[in-house]
């Protein structure tokens, strides 16, 4: 079939974008897990059975560096940690990342 699924039904070519879909409404109710990567470590797995309550892991970031936020598992944005309500973090978005190679 020539053009794909959909084509003789009047809706958007499969070589159009998402956004030549009039519905968006729908879209804009799919939940997405949103992570706040504070940082990494590498530890060998001997020292990782060795961890207990109070340990204290390294991490390759800083105070006051940006943290990742992550969509479903890609990086998205930058942001600094922020206090919400006293007793909850939040985080306030400073860059979007348009090319997830850019990252690191």
């Amino acid at each position: 079939m020539i053009g794909g699924a959909g084509a003789d039904e009047g809706g958007p070519s499969p070589s159009a974008g998402i956004g030549a879909y009039t519905n968006m409404s729908a879209l804009g109710q799919v939940p997405v897990e949103v992570q706040v990567v504070l940082g990494r470590a590498k530890l060998p797995i001997g020292n990782i059975l060795k961890l207990g309550r109070g340990a204290v892991v390294e991490i390759d970031r800083r105070v006051g560096e940006q943290v990742e936020i992550h969509i479903n598992h890609r990086p998205v944005a930058r942001g600094e940690i922020v206090i919400v309500d006293d007793d909850r973090l939040g985080v306030t978005l400073t860059e979007i990342i348009t090319n997830a190679s850019n990252l690191h």
